[in-house]
């Protein structure tokens, strides 16, 4: 494994740890204030970030081992992967919202905050 590759692995992993962490305060906070089903909403917000991250994850690895030997097949890896986790995004939170008729401001806020702690992470 190459060092890019490696770094990116170590960042990711701190970035999980954090959505990890925060998703889990946001929804035991949410279910101390308004009770389970919120908290529940909130928790399914922060593990669609954290399935965002985890295909991000995914994608950039592909794309660093493809840069090796092509790096407009690297680059095409990436536009598509971010197709990708919009689509994947969309049809997560239909089913959320939708289909398991999860409360959506608790799962925008849980959704919102793993982001967010995603990016302060990515930054630091």
């Amino acid at each position: 494994m190459n060092p890019a590759v490696q770094a990116v692995e170590a960042k990711a992993r701190k970035a999980l740890l954090a959505q990890l962490i925060v998703g889990a305060v946001t929804s035991i906070g949410f279910m101390l204030y308004a009770g389970s089903w919120h908290g529940i909403s909130a928790l399914a917000g922060a593990a669609v970030s954290i399935t965002l991250l985890l295909v991000l994850r995914y994608g950039v690895k592909r794309a660093a081992e493809a840069a090796q030997h092509d790096q407009k097949r690297s680059m095409l890896i990436l536009y598509l992967g971010a197709a990708q986790r919009f689509i994947l995004i969309l049809v997560l939170f239909a089913l959320g919202l939708g289909v398991a008729a999860l409360d959506p401001l608790a799962m925008f806020v849980g959704f919102f905050l793993a982001q967010l702690s995603n990016l302060t992470n990515v930054r630091g």
